[in-house]
């Protein structure tokens, strides 16, 4: 059992981390490219969960794909060159 100065103790650790955490603003130190490219991929997960697209998820499923059609360079792409080489999104 913890006692009465050990709660104290962690209750300020406690702040003292979400005040940290608030004037970090990691993501306002980003540079503008990458915060708007971060923006871009929430709003399209976003997107897919709302209309509960059918389209392939995974890169696994892309890549499948990809290989049916023979499309070239398609082990060195990522899930999103993948789905945008496929016409997908």
């Amino acid at each position: 059992m913890a006692s009465e100065r050990q709660r104290r103790a962690a209750q300020r650790n406690v702040r003292k981390a979400i005040r940290a955490a608030r004037s970090k603003k990691t993501i306002a130190h980003m540079p503008k490219r990458t915060r708007t490219a971060l923006g871009k991929q929430g709003a399209a997960v976003a997107r897919r969960k709302r209309t509960g697209g059918t389209t392939p998820k995974t890169r696994q499923e892309l890549y499948e794909e990809a290989k049916r059609r023979n499309l070239p360079g398609r082990s060195k792409m990522g899930r999103d060159q993948l789905a945008r080489a496929l016409g997908e999104r």
